[in-house]
């Protein structure tokens, strides 16, 4: 079985770790109603319109 011969060293293990760590930004889209910046998929934080509709009474 094979073992390893040395403990591996905190730098190495944390720069293998690393690439687990790197999150990608989300994705924004614009809002046809008000044209704000908002996240795809959910309701406008500034107009309340989702797929063209008024969601919540503001």
């Amino acid at each position: 079985m094979a073992v390893p011969k040395r403990k591996t060293s905190k730098s190495k293990r944390d720069m293998r770790k690393s690439q687990n760590m790197k999150k990608a930004a989300p994705g924004v889209s614009i809002c046809p109603q008000c044209h704000e910046p908002k996240l795809p998929h959910r309701v406008c934080p500034n107009c309340n319109y989702y797929d063209g509709k008024n969601v919540l009474e503001a």
